[in-house]
């Protein structure tokens, strides 16, 4: 069996993430990242205009969006360093949220400085740190700060059910 948790974990992301979506809410569907600002191009499989501006959305197939995750997200976020239940955790707040944000949401679970990068440190605190009590800590930190976002009221209940199902994939993996 690989070591690569990679495609059981895509499959979790993306049972996140919808099909193709252009709310004019979602700062995310634009390319200048604000709601009105640049073009309205959409969102699909997760992948957002305002992280991707050039992209065609609307015509993004599953395996392009697969391999910009691997690439953008579960390589850069290092991932594949983590014990695989905290991998999945960072891969999806990464996903959600950016992997700076993410990276000090895990920092903070594994009582490191929050510098949002991840180094030596981290990784050695988050190996010397029982996996659950990250991940509790780690969901914790992100629930309050999604809990202060501007478009909470439009967003909120997504999240919240998002990060619910992340605590049970978290009971399936420790």
């Amino acid at each position: 069996m690989s070591n690569d948790r990679f495609p059981q974990f895509i499959d979790r992301l993306l049972s996140h993430e919808g099909g193709f979506s252009d709310d004019r809410r979602d700062p995310g569907n634009w390319t200048g990242g604000k709601v009105g600002l640049g073009q309205l191009k959409g969102t699909k499989f997760g992948i957002a205009a305002n992280t991707y501006p050039m992209l065609d959305i609307k015509n993004l197939t599953r395996d392009q969006a697969i391999a910009i995750y691997r690439r953008d997200f579960w390589e850069r976020a290092q991932c594949h360093k983590f014990p695989h239940a905290v991998a999945f955790q960072l891969l999806d707040g990464a996903v959600n949220s950016g992997i700076p944000q993410a990276s000090r949401w895990l920092q903070r679970a594994a009582l490191v400085a929050d510098d949002g990068l991840i180094g030596p440190a981290t990784l050695a605190s988050v190996r010397a740190t029982d996996p659950n009590d990250l991940i509790f800590r780690f969901n914790a930190d992100r629930m309050e700060f999604m809990t202060r976002l501007k478009n909470w009221a439009v967003h909120g209940a997504g999240w919240m059910r998002r990060i619910a199902a992340n605590l049970r994939f978290a009971a399936q993996d420790n």
